[in-house]
């Protein structure tokens, strides 16, 4: 599977499927829907009644350990937070889903493995950089997956990942609120070409 994350940060749930259809098709297969979006359970529980079986459907900007059961309610299977919140990923991993916190220095991603996450959100990772990340990544155990997430474009996952990066979060180059699905496919296509290219 491809370790693309596509953020739908403000889609409406009446558009969540034709979204995540057009999303799927193109190859990527993890989908996150931030918590300051509309109604963002229901645009969830639409898109998991329909794709359960296709593509991972989480939930992003989770910041309350009592999101997590509305997560679990709607069928999500993965939670991405902004922070490194020991009560969200002990919280996300109780309810047996997947725990991707958000993490800027040593301390927030140790605080993170200790708590049990699965993967590491860098967040932002443009202010970071791929030097920064080699140099994080030195100390992390290698096994840890870490997606580079915030100003990485498609033109620079060779880089990120020649640094140790395992994947991407992509927001407003993939979707932005009112997009058509033909060009949330586009611009999905583009996306996963260079991201084969580069892998």
């Amino acid at each position: 599977m491809r370790q693309l994350i596509a953020i739908l940060r403000g889609i409406e749930p009446d558009e969540a499927v034709g979204v995540a259809a057009v999303l799927i098709e193109a190859g990527i297969t993890m989908i996150e829907v931030p918590m300051n979006s509309p109604r963002p359970f229901d645009s969830i529980a639409r898109m998991t009644g329909s794709f359960a079986n296709d593509a991972l459907i989480g939930a992003g900007t989770i910041t309350d350990p009592g999101q997590v059961d509305d997560l679990v309610a709607a069928g999500g299977t993965f939670v991405v937070s902004p922070d490194c919140y020991p009560d969200v990923i002990k919280a996300t991993k109780a309810r047996g889903l997947k725990s991707f916190p958000g993490v800027f220095t040593a301390t927030e991603a140790f605080t993170a493995l200790r708590s049990g996450a699965d993967g590491l959100k860098l967040f932002p990772a443009f202010v970071m950089g791929p030097e920064g990340l080699k140099a994080f990544k030195a100390v992390l155990p290698e096994t840890m997956p870490l997606y580079a997430v915030g100003g990485v474009e498609a033109d620079q996952f060779s880089t990120w990942l020649s640094a140790g990066a395992a994947g991407f979060g992509l927001g407003s180059s993939l979707y932005k609120p009112g997009a058509r699905p033909e060009q949330i496919g586009i611009a999905a296509r583009a996306i996963v070409s260079a991201y084969d290219d580069a892998v």
